[in-house]
Protein backbone atom coordinates (compact mmCIF):
# COMPACT_ATOMS: atom_id res chain seq x y z
CA UNK A 1 0.00 0.00 0.00
CA UNK A 2 1.19 3.51 -0.82
CA UNK A 3 -0.45 6.57 0.72
CA UNK A 4 -2.21 8.93 -1.68
CA UNK A 5 -0.04 11.94 -0.88
CA UNK A 6 3.18 10.03 -1.61
CA UNK A 7 1.85 8.68 -4.90
CA UNK A 8 0.58 12.13 -5.85
CA UNK A 9 3.96 13.72 -5.13
CA UNK A 10 5.74 11.07 -7.19
CA UNK A 11 3.46 11.63 -10.20
CA UNK A 12 3.81 15.39 -9.78
CA UNK A 13 7.60 15.16 -9.91
CA UNK A 14 7.49 12.94 -13.00
CA UNK A 15 5.17 15.36 -14.83
CA UNK A 16 7.44 18.24 -13.83
CA UNK A 17 10.44 16.34 -15.19
CA UNK A 18 8.83 16.02 -18.62
CA UNK A 19 8.26 19.78 -18.69
CA UNK A 20 4.76 20.38 -17.32
CA UNK A 21 4.11 23.57 -15.39
CA UNK A 22 3.46 23.27 -11.67
CA UNK A 23 -0.26 23.84 -12.23
CA UNK A 24 -0.52 21.27 -15.02
CA UNK A 25 1.58 18.71 -13.13
CA UNK A 26 -0.72 19.04 -10.11
CA UNK A 27 -3.83 18.67 -12.26
CA UNK A 28 -2.45 15.73 -14.24
CA UNK A 29 -1.47 13.95 -11.01
CA UNK A 30 -4.86 14.53 -9.43
CA UNK A 31 -6.74 13.25 -12.49
CA UNK A 32 -4.46 10.23 -12.90
CA UNK A 33 -4.59 9.08 -9.28
CA UNK A 34 -8.34 9.60 -9.08
CA UNK A 35 -8.51 6.32 -11.00
CA UNK A 36 -6.44 4.48 -8.36
CA UNK A 37 -8.52 5.98 -5.55
CA UNK A 38 -11.73 4.77 -7.19
CA UNK A 39 -10.35 1.26 -7.69
CA UNK A 40 -9.84 1.61 -11.45
CA UNK A 41 -6.22 0.49 -11.27
CA UNK A 42 -5.95 0.02 -15.03
CA UNK A 43 -6.09 3.80 -15.63
CA UNK A 44 -4.05 5.24 -12.76
CA UNK A 45 -0.33 5.13 -11.99
CA UNK A 46 -0.10 2.02 -14.17
CA UNK A 47 -0.37 4.49 -17.07
CA UNK A 48 2.34 6.87 -15.86
CA UNK A 49 5.22 5.23 -17.73
CA UNK A 50 3.04 5.28 -20.86
CA UNK A 51 2.75 9.06 -20.74
CA UNK A 52 6.52 9.31 -20.36
CA UNK A 53 6.98 6.99 -23.35
CA UNK A 54 4.71 9.20 -25.50
CA UNK A 55 6.61 12.29 -24.35
CA UNK A 56 9.90 10.65 -25.31
CA UNK A 57 8.40 9.90 -28.74
CA UNK A 58 7.50 13.62 -29.00
CA UNK A 59 3.82 12.77 -29.18
CA UNK A 60 2.96 14.76 -26.01
CA UNK A 61 3.48 18.49 -25.67
CA UNK A 62 4.00 19.25 -21.94
CA UNK A 63 3.27 22.97 -22.43
CA UNK A 64 0.24 23.05 -24.73
CA UNK A 65 -1.50 26.18 -25.96
CA UNK A 66 -5.09 24.97 -25.60
CA UNK A 67 -7.32 27.04 -27.88
CA UNK A 68 -10.96 27.35 -28.86
CA UNK A 69 -10.97 27.12 -32.66
CA UNK A 70 -14.73 27.29 -33.23
CA UNK A 71 -17.71 28.07 -31.01
CA UNK A 72 -21.35 29.00 -30.68
CA UNK A 73 -23.11 30.09 -27.46
CA UNK A 74 -23.55 26.44 -26.40
CA UNK A 75 -20.79 24.58 -28.27
CA UNK A 76 -17.06 24.73 -28.90
CA UNK A 77 -14.27 22.87 -30.61
CA UNK A 78 -10.92 22.88 -28.83
CA UNK A 79 -7.44 22.14 -30.16
CA UNK A 80 -5.44 20.53 -27.36
CA UNK A 81 -2.05 21.22 -29.01
CA UNK A 82 -0.96 17.61 -28.35
CA UNK A 83 -1.17 18.19 -24.60
CA UNK A 84 -1.78 15.61 -21.91
CA UNK A 85 -5.43 14.61 -22.05
CA UNK A 86 -5.27 14.75 -18.26
CA UNK A 87 -4.90 18.55 -18.65
CA UNK A 88 -6.77 19.21 -21.89
CA UNK A 89 -10.03 17.49 -20.88
CA UNK A 90 -10.54 19.39 -17.59
CA UNK A 91 -9.91 22.67 -19.46
CA UNK A 92 -12.56 21.66 -21.98
CA UNK A 93 -15.00 20.72 -19.23
CA UNK A 94 -14.58 24.15 -17.65
CA UNK A 95 -15.60 25.68 -20.99
CA UNK A 96 -18.58 23.33 -21.27
CA UNK A 97 -19.78 24.32 -17.79
CA UNK A 98 -19.31 28.02 -18.49
CA UNK A 99 -21.44 27.69 -21.61
CA UNK A 100 -24.04 25.76 -19.63
CA UNK A 101 -24.25 28.59 -17.12
CA UNK A 102 -25.21 30.92 -19.95
CA UNK A 103 -27.05 28.73 -22.43
CA UNK A 104 -28.36 25.92 -20.20
CA UNK A 105 -26.15 23.29 -21.81
CA UNK A 106 -22.57 23.27 -23.04
CA UNK A 107 -20.90 20.80 -25.40
CA UNK A 108 -17.22 20.71 -26.31
CA UNK A 109 -15.47 18.53 -28.88
CA UNK A 110 -11.70 18.22 -28.54
CA UNK A 111 -9.07 17.31 -31.11
CA UNK A 112 -5.28 17.00 -30.96
CA UNK A 113 -5.28 15.55 -27.43
CA UNK A 114 -4.02 12.37 -25.76
CA UNK A 115 -5.25 9.73 -23.28
CA UNK A 116 -7.30 11.55 -20.61
CA UNK A 117 -7.41 9.07 -17.73
CA UNK A 118 -10.81 7.96 -16.42
CA UNK A 119 -13.81 9.55 -18.10
CA UNK A 120 -15.60 9.73 -14.76
CA UNK A 121 -13.27 12.41 -13.38
CA UNK A 122 -14.26 14.88 -16.10
CA UNK A 123 -17.98 14.12 -15.90
CA UNK A 124 -17.94 14.49 -12.11
CA UNK A 125 -16.57 18.04 -12.38
CA UNK A 126 -20.15 19.16 -13.08
CA UNK A 127 -21.67 17.73 -9.90
CA UNK A 128 -20.79 20.58 -7.54
CA UNK A 129 -22.43 23.09 -9.90
CA UNK A 130 -25.91 21.49 -10.00
CA UNK A 131 -25.11 20.17 -13.45
CA UNK A 132 -25.09 16.80 -15.13
CA UNK A 133 -21.72 15.98 -16.66
CA UNK A 134 -20.88 13.75 -19.60
CA UNK A 135 -17.49 12.66 -20.93
CA UNK A 136 -16.34 10.31 -23.65
CA UNK A 137 -13.19 9.69 -25.68
CA UNK A 138 -11.96 7.56 -28.51
CA UNK A 139 -8.90 5.43 -27.91
CA UNK A 140 -6.31 3.00 -29.30
CA UNK A 141 -7.85 0.88 -32.11
CA UNK A 142 -7.97 -2.47 -30.34
CA UNK A 143 -11.62 -3.44 -30.82
CA UNK A 144 -13.13 -5.49 -33.64
CA UNK A 145 -16.68 -4.55 -34.65
CA UNK A 146 -19.20 -7.39 -34.63
CA UNK A 147 -18.34 -9.90 -37.40
CA UNK A 148 -14.94 -8.24 -38.02
CA UNK A 149 -11.45 -9.67 -37.61
CA UNK A 150 -9.96 -6.19 -38.04
CA UNK A 151 -9.38 -3.74 -35.17
CA UNK A 152 -11.33 -0.56 -35.89
CA UNK A 153 -12.39 1.10 -32.62
CA UNK A 154 -11.09 1.89 -29.17
CA UNK A 155 -12.58 0.87 -25.85
CA UNK A 156 -14.29 4.30 -26.12
CA UNK A 157 -15.67 4.92 -22.60
CA UNK A 158 -18.76 6.89 -21.66
CA UNK A 159 -19.26 8.58 -18.29
CA UNK A 160 -22.36 10.34 -16.96
CA UNK A 161 -22.49 11.99 -13.54
CA UNK A 162 -25.84 13.07 -12.07
CA UNK A 163 -26.21 14.88 -8.71
CA UNK A 164 -28.72 13.99 -6.02
CA UNK A 165 -29.74 15.83 -2.85
CA UNK A 166 -28.98 13.64 0.19
CA UNK A 167 -27.93 10.51 -1.65
CA UNK A 168 -24.51 10.09 -3.29
CA UNK A 169 -24.46 11.02 -6.98
CA UNK A 170 -25.21 8.59 -9.79
CA UNK A 171 -21.91 8.06 -11.66
CA UNK A 172 -21.82 5.65 -14.59
CA UNK A 173 -18.33 5.23 -16.10
CA UNK A 174 -17.85 2.31 -18.45
CA UNK A 175 -16.01 1.13 -21.54
CA UNK A 176 -18.09 0.18 -24.56
CA UNK A 177 -16.20 -3.12 -24.69
CA UNK A 178 -16.73 -6.17 -22.51
CA UNK A 179 -13.48 -5.20 -20.78
CA UNK A 180 -11.04 -2.30 -21.13
CA UNK A 181 -7.52 -3.02 -22.36
CA UNK A 182 -6.21 -2.07 -18.94
CA UNK A 183 -8.04 -5.10 -17.56
CA UNK A 184 -6.09 -7.26 -20.00
CA UNK A 185 -2.87 -5.72 -18.72
CA UNK A 186 -3.88 -6.58 -15.17
CA UNK A 187 -4.48 -10.19 -16.22
CA UNK A 188 -1.04 -10.27 -17.82
CA UNK A 189 0.62 -8.92 -14.67
CA UNK A 190 -1.20 -11.54 -12.58
CA UNK A 191 -0.59 -14.42 -15.03
CA UNK A 192 -4.34 -15.04 -15.37
CA UNK A 193 -6.47 -16.09 -18.34
CA UNK A 194 -9.11 -13.78 -19.83
CA UNK A 195 -12.77 -14.67 -19.27
CA UNK A 196 -14.69 -15.87 -22.31
CA UNK A 197 -16.19 -13.04 -24.33
CA UNK A 198 -13.39 -10.53 -23.72
CA UNK A 199 -11.10 -11.13 -26.71
CA UNK A 200 -10.71 -12.92 -30.01
CA UNK A 201 -7.52 -14.12 -31.70
CA UNK A 202 -6.10 -12.75 -34.96
CA UNK A 203 -8.38 -15.06 -36.95
CA UNK A 204 -11.51 -13.89 -35.15
CA UNK A 205 -11.86 -16.98 -32.96
CA UNK A 206 -12.88 -16.70 -29.29
CA UNK A 207 -9.85 -16.70 -26.99
CA UNK A 208 -8.93 -16.59 -23.30
CA UNK A 209 -5.30 -15.62 -24.00
CA UNK A 210 -4.59 -12.36 -22.14
CA UNK A 211 -1.95 -11.55 -24.79
CA UNK A 212 -4.35 -12.13 -27.72
CA UNK A 213 -4.58 -8.43 -28.58
CA UNK A 214 -0.79 -8.02 -28.60
CA UNK A 215 -0.60 -11.05 -30.89
CA UNK A 216 -2.90 -9.55 -33.52
CA UNK A 217 -6.28 -10.31 -31.99
CA UNK A 218 -8.85 -7.84 -30.74
CA UNK A 219 -10.96 -6.81 -27.80
CA UNK A 220 -14.67 -7.44 -28.23
CA UNK A 221 -17.53 -4.92 -28.04
CA UNK A 222 -19.78 -4.93 -24.98
CA UNK A 223 -21.77 -8.17 -25.16
CA UNK A 224 -18.90 -10.29 -26.48
CA UNK A 225 -20.68 -11.85 -29.46
CA UNK A 226 -23.73 -11.22 -31.63
CA UNK A 227 -26.06 -13.51 -29.69
CA UNK A 228 -25.25 -11.62 -26.48
CA UNK A 229 -25.67 -8.19 -28.05
CA UNK A 230 -22.15 -7.23 -29.20
CA UNK A 231 -23.76 -5.23 -32.02
CA UNK A 232 -25.08 -2.88 -29.31
CA UNK A 233 -21.62 -2.44 -27.82
CA UNK A 234 -20.32 -1.82 -31.34
CA UNK A 235 -22.95 0.88 -31.82
CA UNK A 236 -22.04 2.56 -28.53
CA UNK A 237 -18.34 2.54 -29.38
CA UNK A 238 -19.05 3.95 -32.83
CA UNK A 239 -21.16 6.77 -31.36
CA UNK A 240 -18.32 7.73 -29.01
CA UNK A 241 -15.83 7.66 -31.90
CA UNK A 242 -18.01 9.92 -34.06
CA UNK A 243 -18.84 12.39 -31.27
CA UNK A 244 -15.23 12.54 -30.03
CA UNK A 245 -13.32 12.59 -33.31
CA UNK A 246 -15.47 13.16 -36.40
CA UNK A 247 -17.10 16.14 -34.66
CA UNK A 248 -13.78 17.64 -33.56
CA UNK A 249 -11.43 16.85 -36.43
CA UNK A 250 -9.41 14.30 -34.48
CA UNK A 251 -8.32 10.93 -35.85
CA UNK A 252 -11.10 8.37 -35.78
CA UNK A 253 -11.58 4.63 -36.10
CA UNK A 254 -8.38 2.73 -36.99
CA UNK A 255 -6.51 6.04 -37.43
CA UNK A 256 -6.74 6.93 -33.71
CA UNK A 257 -3.17 7.35 -32.38
CA UNK A 258 -2.51 4.47 -29.96
CA UNK A 259 -1.51 4.75 -26.34
CA UNK A 260 -0.35 1.13 -26.21
CA UNK A 261 3.32 0.51 -26.96
CA UNK A 262 2.78 -2.41 -29.35
CA UNK A 263 1.04 -0.24 -31.99
CA UNK A 264 2.48 2.67 -33.97
CA UNK A 265 0.62 5.78 -35.11
CA UNK A 266 -0.78 5.43 -38.66
CA UNK A 267 1.18 6.91 -41.55
CA UNK A 268 -1.97 8.39 -43.09
CA UNK A 269 -3.79 10.33 -40.34
CA UNK A 270 -7.26 11.67 -41.08
CA UNK A 271 -7.24 14.26 -38.29
CA UNK A 272 -5.25 15.66 -35.40
CA UNK A 273 -4.43 13.59 -32.33
CA UNK A 274 -7.01 11.88 -30.16
CA UNK A 275 -10.55 13.19 -29.64
CA UNK A 276 -12.84 13.73 -26.65
CA UNK A 277 -16.41 14.95 -26.24
CA UNK A 278 -17.56 16.61 -23.01
CA UNK A 279 -20.86 18.09 -21.95
CA UNK A 280 -22.59 19.84 -19.07
CA UNK A 281 -26.33 20.37 -18.57
CA UNK A 282 -27.62 22.81 -16.00
CA UNK A 283 -30.44 21.06 -14.16
CA UNK A 284 -32.53 24.21 -13.80
CA UNK A 285 -32.52 24.53 -17.59
CA UNK A 286 -35.08 21.71 -17.40
CA UNK A 287 -36.71 21.97 -13.97
CA UNK A 288 -35.90 23.41 -10.51
CA UNK A 289 -32.68 21.82 -9.31
CA UNK A 290 -33.98 21.05 -5.82
CA UNK A 291 -37.01 19.22 -7.18
CA UNK A 292 -34.85 17.22 -9.55
CA UNK A 293 -32.37 16.25 -6.82
CA UNK A 294 -35.18 15.22 -4.49
CA UNK A 295 -36.55 13.01 -7.25
CA UNK A 296 -33.08 11.58 -7.80
CA UNK A 297 -32.97 10.70 -4.10
CA UNK A 298 -36.27 8.86 -4.52
CA UNK A 299 -35.00 7.10 -7.64
CA UNK A 300 -31.78 6.02 -5.95
CA UNK A 301 -33.48 4.83 -2.77
CA UNK A 302 -36.04 2.79 -4.70
CA UNK A 303 -33.47 1.10 -6.89
CA UNK A 304 -31.21 0.47 -3.92
CA UNK A 305 -34.11 -1.25 -2.14
CA UNK A 306 -34.91 -3.52 -5.08
CA UNK A 307 -35.24 -7.15 -3.98
CA UNK A 308 -31.91 -8.89 -4.72
CA UNK A 309 -31.69 -12.29 -6.36
CA UNK A 310 -29.23 -13.30 -3.65
CA UNK A 311 -29.46 -11.91 -0.13
CA UNK A 312 -25.66 -11.73 -0.02
CA UNK A 313 -25.56 -9.30 -2.96
CA UNK A 314 -27.29 -5.94 -2.65
CA UNK A 315 -28.50 -3.95 -5.66
CA UNK A 316 -26.01 -1.19 -6.45
CA UNK A 317 -26.32 2.29 -7.89
CA UNK A 318 -23.74 3.22 -10.54
CA UNK A 319 -20.83 4.79 -8.67
CA UNK A 320 -21.35 2.89 -5.40
CA UNK A 321 -18.36 0.52 -5.68
CA UNK A 322 -15.98 3.30 -6.72
CA UNK A 323 -17.17 5.68 -3.99
CA UNK A 324 -16.77 3.00 -1.31
CA UNK A 325 -13.33 2.05 -2.63
CA UNK A 326 -12.23 5.69 -2.65
CA UNK A 327 -13.19 6.12 0.99
CA UNK A 328 -11.27 2.96 1.89
CA UNK A 329 -8.14 3.81 -0.08
CA UNK A 330 -7.93 7.36 1.22
CA UNK A 331 -7.51 5.82 4.66
CA UNK A 332 -5.69 2.55 4.03
CA UNK A 333 -3.57 3.55 1.05
CA UNK A 334 -3.50 2.52 -2.61
CA UNK A 335 -2.42 -1.01 -3.56
CA UNK A 336 0.13 -1.05 -6.38
CA UNK A 337 0.74 -4.16 -8.46
CA UNK A 338 4.37 -5.39 -8.10
CA UNK A 339 5.01 -4.99 -11.84
CA UNK A 340 3.60 -1.46 -11.80
CA UNK A 341 5.78 -0.76 -8.76
CA UNK A 342 8.82 -1.83 -10.77
CA UNK A 343 7.76 0.58 -13.51
CA UNK A 344 7.62 3.37 -10.94
CA UNK A 345 11.08 2.47 -9.68
CA UNK A 346 12.26 2.66 -13.28
CA UNK A 347 10.86 6.19 -13.56
CA UNK A 348 12.50 7.08 -10.25
CA UNK A 349 15.87 6.03 -11.64
CA UNK A 350 15.27 7.62 -15.06
CA UNK A 351 14.52 11.03 -13.57
CA UNK A 352 16.76 10.71 -10.48
CA UNK A 353 13.86 11.28 -8.11
CA UNK A 354 14.12 11.10 -4.36
CA UNK A 355 12.72 8.02 -2.65
CA UNK A 356 9.08 8.60 -1.67
CA UNK A 357 8.10 4.96 -1.03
Amino acid sequence: MIQYNLLFQFCFEVFRKIGCSTTDAELASRVLISADLRGIDSHGVARLSGYVRLWEAERINPTPNIQVVHETPSTAVIDGDAGLGLVVAPAAMEIAMEKARTAGTGWVAIRNSNHFGIAGYHAMMALQHDMIGMAMTNASPLVAPTFSSERMLGTNPIAVAIPAKEEPPFVADFATTTAANGKMEILQRNDEQAPEGWVQDKNGNPSTNPYAVKEGGALLPLGGDRIHGSHKGYCLGAIVDIFSAVFSGANYGPWAPPFVSFLSPPDDPVGEGLGHFLGAMRIDAFRPAEEFKQNMDTWIKRFRSAKPVNDNQKVLIPGDPEREEEARRKTEGIPVNPKVYQDLLGLKEKFDLKALF
